[in-house]
């Protein structure tokens, strides 16, 4: 019985030296649209760009995200998100996000004095895999947005 339980640890330790160390996935905002106005809520699809910068494809599970507009909170949300990830290779991810119209309106304020927006997104990529083997990757991310030219606004 010892001698089957010292092999079954030296085979778990011997798998966990296998595992690979996933490297955070960079993640841009590729859209922004709006979904829905409700009383003081707002419900927004934002489209994410995921580049999956390892080499071995992502399984995503789901993505929770927040979102900064000129450095004050924007939305928050969180999507069951099924989509492989191929290694090497980027997808757009869709999330729904709420924000508060109290929170839009302290994100916009300015907006006059300046053509451009600054974002930034924060948040984890859940993976699933076996059941031992899910995980989250946090990621954050940082980027501007020109409003004069209206090609540089996500959709």
């Amino acid at each position: 019985m010892l001698l089957v339980l010292g092999v079954s640890f030296q085979l778990l330790a011997g798998c966990a030296g296998l595992g690979k160390n996933l490297q955070p996935p960079r993640i841009t905002l590729a859209g922004i649209r709006p979904e829905a106005f409700t009383g003081l809520e707002t419900v927004l699809r934002i489209q994410l760009r995921v580049f999956n910068t390892n080499d071995m494809a992502l399984k995503v599970k789901g993505i929770e995200a927040d979102l900064e507009i000129n450095g004050k909170p924007f939305a928050t949300g969180l999507s069951k998100a099924e989509t492989t990830i191929p290694a090497f290779e980027t997808a757009l991810v869709p999330v729904t996000v709420y924000s508060s119209v109290i929170d839009i309106v302290k994100s916009i304020q300015g907006l006059q004095k300046t053509a451009q927006l600054t974002y930034r997104l924060n948040g984890k990529l859940w993976l699933s895999g076996e059941q031992w083997l899910t995980a989250s990757l946090p990621f954050e991310s940082e980027g501007r947005l020109t409003l004069t030219d209206s090609k540089n606004l996500p959709q």
